[in-house]
């Protein structure tokens, strides 16, 4: 295959993101934990959730790689399985802020008038309470568990893509093309679908990329104060919740978690950075 026919993953962003060092370890670690919480109940041979209180505060050994619990359950077994929670939730919540407020950005920035100051008003005194109290008053709404925790850390966020969508727009439909455009009779849906949200695009992909790390950090927060995911489902942030009583016995339990919560969210923003250099037009011209 050649020409226009031939699919060359080096010259796309993903390809121009993971020839950079720091793009190439965030994203192999990545891969890895989703292959981890995807592959889960074949690569381990304990169950996460069935309990073995003679097994209780085993350090990590060559059984036990990363010790047990307070129950006796496999640690890493339910590190395991807490990122298939913390990923999915993180990811979900995350794709449903993209979603709605792209949605409601772009037609706020198009059409503007009254529609565009409600969205403005509603989105400016969301946007002037921290994430983790929206989150928490949320939840205290919905109550606790996996979709109460999807809905309000989707709601937190909402703000953050709904704001830069409708700045993009605004600032995208001015050109002369999208006037062009409409003079040749093209509908508003057609302009926004074909013209401008593909173009707007890309800073909402890395914006979501580096909201997906707080996201899990606000995930592991609802879990650690119990209001994520309920037992025995795990979490890493109910393993931390957890393990503060067994600090001083068995410290594994909280820092092990608290290490997986750490790397994944800084692989995520090196992998961020390296998207934003991929996309950085004046970078790539540098580079060839």
């Amino acid at each position: 295959m050649t020409g226009y026919g031939k699919l060359n993953i080096a010259n796309t962003t993903l390809g121009r993101a993971m020839r950079r060092p720091k793009g190439m370890i965030a994203g192999a670690w990545l891969v890895m934990l989703v292959f981890v919480a995807v592959f889960a109940p074949y690569l381990t041979p304990y169950d996460y959730d069935i309990q073995n209180l003679p097994n209780a505060f085993t350090p990590p050994g060559s059984e036990h790689w990363l010790g047990t619990d307070e129950f006796g359950r496999d640690l890493l077994t339910r590190i395991m399985y807490g990122a298939r929670t913390s990923l999915t939730v993180s990811t979900i919540a995350i794709g449903i802020s993209v979603f709605c407020g792209m949605c409601l950005g772009a037609a706020a920035g198009y059409f503007g008038g009254r529609f565009d100051r409600a969205v403005t008003a509603v989105v400016d005194l969301t946007w002037s309470f921290p994430e983790i109290l929206v989150a928490l008053i949320l939840v205290a709404i919905i109550g606790p568990g996996v979709t109460g925790t999807m809905v309000a850390i989707g709601v937190a966020y909402l703000a953050q893509f709904t704001r830069l969508t409708r700045a993009q727009i605004m600032a995208i439909k001015s050109e002369t093309y999208i006037e062009a455009s409409l003079s040749l009779g093209a509908s508003h849906g057609h302009i926004l679908m074909r013209h401008l949200l593909p173009n707007a695009l890309a800073p909402v992909i890395i914006a979501a990329m580096l909201a997906t790390g707080d996201a899990i950090i606000l995930e592991a927060t609802l879990g650690f104060f119990g209001l994520g995911a309920q037992p025995p489902t795990p979490s890493w942030g109910g393993l931390m919740s957890s393990g503060t009583a067994q600090m001083f016995k068995a410290p594994w339990i909280i820092i092990i978690p608290g290490v997986a919560v750490a790397v994944t969210v800084f692989a995520i923003n090196l992998f961020g950075d390296a998207l934003i250099h991929a996309l950085d037009v004046r970078a790539r011209v540098r580079e060839s």
